[in-house]
């Protein structure tokens, strides 16, 4: 069985599905080896504009597969190896080219909930609940750049609330405290992604990513300064670049912009 399928939706929109649905998409090394061939091909896809992540079956992703070889039993180096792999795998989410949107359904817990965090978007289905339930077993809730992450998303205090306790929470409390953009309707779930898939799509290939860059590196830096000096930087980059001057042409000749006669 495939444990990750890709499809090409077309306008660059790729779909990726954790398939292992009797596990509730839970990860195993598999799956870890089928990210890692997934990204290898994007990083090289100029083609390719948005990533889309969604799980088959009633679980976006259940976090480990306690069942499986991921959960190793050999001694802290060899769990410290499979932490690191999957940490990696995150970062290399959040480090892609091409936007992410999580269209998260049913239980995104633990390693799963990391998948939804390393996202650039999050849509919940209203099946969808989250967690992170490490300090109810003993553990650290601080894995795979969760404890970096979640402040930056909905803030300090709510974060430590959700580590501390380890409880669940839902669609409706996650798009009220900004977790997610939107929740919908389970049927509806990947329409609405790709919905906002193809909105992203549609604008100039090279500020999109530049865009994705310059918020994931300002998130790094001490000070406005440094944020605005970056900035102006990377705005001077884009002015230089063929999807700029197409954008130009097209609004001086009234007609929509044509970003794929440019590279």
């Amino acid at each position: 069985m495939t444990e990750l399928i890709v499809e090409d939706r077309g306008q660059g929109i790729v779909l990726a599905s954790l398939n292992r649905p009797d596990r509730m998409n839970a990860i195993d090394r598999g799956l870890i080896l089928a990210f890692e061939a997934l990204l290898d091909r994007l990083e090289g896809d100029l083609e390719a504009r948005v990533l889309v992540l969604t799980g088959v079956g009633r679980a976006f992703c259940a976090g480990a597969d306690l069942k499986s070889d991921f959960v190793e039993s050999g001694g802290p180096e060899s769990t410290l190896m499979s932490q690191l792999s999957l940490a990696k795998l995150m970062q290399r989410l959040c480090k892609l080219r091409q936007p992410v949107i999580a269209a998260v359904n049913g239980a995104a817990a633990g390693g799963g909930f990391a998948f939804t965090l390393a996202a650039d978007i999050r849509i919940a289905a209203k099946s969808a609940h989250f967690g992170i339930a490490n300090a109810r077993l003993g553990l650290s809730a601080g894995e795979c750049g969760i404890s970096w992450l979640l402040p930056r998303a909905i803030g300090l205090s709510r974060a430590f609330e959700l580590m501390l306790t380890g409880r669940r929470f839902d669609a409706v409390e996650a798009e009220r405290i900004g977790y997610v953009v939107a929740t919908v309707d389970d049927d509806a779930l990947i329409d609405r992604a790709m919905e906002t898939a193809r909105l992203i799509a549609a604008n100039a290939p090279f500020g999109v990513w530049m865009t994705k860059d310059i918020v994931r590196a300002n998130l790094e830096v001490g000070s406005m300064d440094a944020a605005i000096a970056l900035e102006a930087r990377t705005q001077l980059l884009c002015g230089q670049s063929g999807d700029f001057r197409e954008a130009v042409n097209a609004f001086l000749e009234k007609r929509p912009a044509d970003f794929s006669r440019n590279d």
